[in-house]
């Protein structure tokens, strides 16, 4: 992958366009206030529909698994869980050219250059759509195969659930990839309620759909499999509509849509960072499942320990996934407001925005650290209310261990989303893999080694203690660079 300059503002691979210098108008005022409204108040306007989108869009997945749980048994809560490495690997390319196409866009639209946006957004588009086709297709071939893989042990009941949701779950792959993906674009132009609106709907269709389908139709994982699909087609149909319509920044346009390679690779540069985030925790979830399997009968002492483990590390998947969306959310409200004004030289905004996403996403982690702490075992029971012995000894226990270290992972996060903003995505990749596999993957199978199902559980907080270190040491460097930078700034304005 080629490196991106540090001003992010030329394209490579094409006759370079024209600057449209002159300010957007009408609509684009949304994009416009990115520039000169109070940070503060953009963060939080930006901030909160994402969080509240993000914890929405978690709880396609937590809301299946709380009816499974409750409305079949833990062992099918176990099922979920293996399918969820397959799941991640959706939204890592959701995110690829979804994340992708918010930077690009974001960064045109601060630099004026408005047909540039609107290309990444018709790119974008066509990326999506065709990435869940080919999914859906591949999966639905290769299914058994990929069951296989996904780290259940022979005669694992785990299994059969895992299929049966799978099945259905794969023909909703284009829904759940626009609907996701095309959000990104639609906060990117200065309208993050669309983007909460969205999820919002969607969520709150699948929490409708599930219990009907469970508990009344009797559906089992198939039906919570269908209200999930179901749901994200509503959604994806709402967020494309806005994007067609007049009321958008820049608008969807099929007919004046041409592939151009160099516009692709741009949008894989630019998302780069979060796709390899999302794609190596698949391959994290896969090994935690395998793990699972491999001590959960030895260390449990109960014959099916492996699908007890699984269930266990599905309900503290779910509760640490509820409690960093809006981690997320906080750092996908910054995006806009950075990459707008870096890209038009606003480094005081930059730095500003920066420093109270930090404080916002810290706090969030402390309350979730507090809350896994202190009750561990009442959030075990809002997933398996008749959970076995085994169940409930080990879930809390592991809870309470993998989150020892949560208050340091959203500083981990805000930064490394800035050297995407500052045009250095190799270094934003490099410590974002420094913790969900340069470090935390050795430390599971060499722990792992040692203490079987309880060193595997034990590797997460390590992971979390050294990525945090190195982070804080690259990004002192990077902030003395945005302050020199906006002090020349304040001295030219001075002039």
């Amino acid at each position: 992958m080629s490196e991106i300059k540090n001003d992010m503002s030329q394209v490579h691979t094409h006759k370079a366009e024209i600057p449209e210098s002159k300010p957007i108008g009408g609509q684009g005022d949304a994009a416009n206030r990115l520039g000169t409204e109070s940070v503060g108040r953009l963060l939080l306007r930006f901030s909160l529909p994402a969080i509240v989108g993000m914890l929405v869009n978690a709880l396609y997945n937590v809301v299946d698994r709380i009816f499974v749980g409750r409305g079949v048994n833990e062992t099918a809560l176990g099922g979920l869980s293996l399918i969820l490495p397959l799941m991640t690997i959706g939204m890592a390319f959701a995110m690829l050219f979804g994340v992708g196409s918010a930077n690009m866009i974001s960064m045109r639209l601060g630099q004026g250059k408005r047909s540039e946006a609107e290309n990444a957004l018709n790119h974008c588009f066509f990326l999506l759509a065709g990435m869940g086709a080919v999914m859906l297709v591949a999966g639905l071939v290769f299914i058994e195969p990929l069951l296989s893989i996904l780290g259940a042990q022979k005669g694992s009941e785990s299994l059969g659930y895992a299929r049966s949701y799978l099945r259905i779950i794969l023909l909703g792959q284009i829904f759940a990839m626009v609907g996701f993906g095309f959000s990104h674009c639609t906060r990117a132009q200065g309208f993050p309620n669309i983007t909460m609106i969205s999820m919002i709907i969607g969520a709150g269709m699948n929490m409708v759909l599930d219990p009907i389908f469970i508990f009344l139709f009797h559906w089992g994982v198939e039906g919570a499999a269908w209200a999930t699909i179901i749901s994200q087609l509503v959604s994806a149909i709402w967020i494309v509509s806005f994007s067609l319509s007049r009321k958008a920044v820049i608008r969807l346009r099929f007919s004046t849509f041409r592939p151009n390679p160099g516009i692709v690779w741009q949008i894989m540069a630019f998302g780069s960072a979060q796709f390899l985030l999302q794609f190596i925790m698949s391959g994290v979830q896969l090994l935690y499942n395998t793990s699972m399997g491999w001590y959960g009968a030895e260390a449990l002492n109960v014959a099916n320990g492996g699908d007890v483990a699984l269930s266990g590390m599905n309900i503290v998947g779910s509760v640490s996934m509820m409690i960093f969306m809006p981690v997320f959310g906080i750092n996908q409200g910054a995006q806009p407001i950075l990459g707008y004004n870096y890209g038009a030289k606003r480094f005081d905004r930059v730095l500003s925005a920066y420093i109270r996403a930090i404080a916002a996403a810290t706090g969030i982690c402390i309350l979730g650290f507090s809350l896994t702490q202190l009750i561990p075992l009442s959030l075990v029971n809002i997933f398996a209310p008749q959970g076995s012995d085994a169940l409930l000894r080990f879930a809390p226990w592991a809870m309470r261990v993998m989150t020892l270290f949560l208050p340091l992972n959203g500083f981990q996060i805000v930064s490394a989303n800035l050297f995407v903003v500052t045009g250095r995505p190799k270094i934003s990749i490099f410590l974002t893999m420094l913790r969900q596999f340069i470090v935390l993957i050795p430390c599971m199978l060499i722990f792992g080694r040692i203490w079987g199902l309880w060193g595997v559980a034990a590797a997460g907080p390590v992971a979390d203690g050294f990525s945090f270190l190195l982070t804080a040491v690259m990004i002192v460097f990077e902030l003395r660079k945005l302050r020199a930078a906006a002090k020349k700034e304040g001295e030219e304005k001075r002039d």
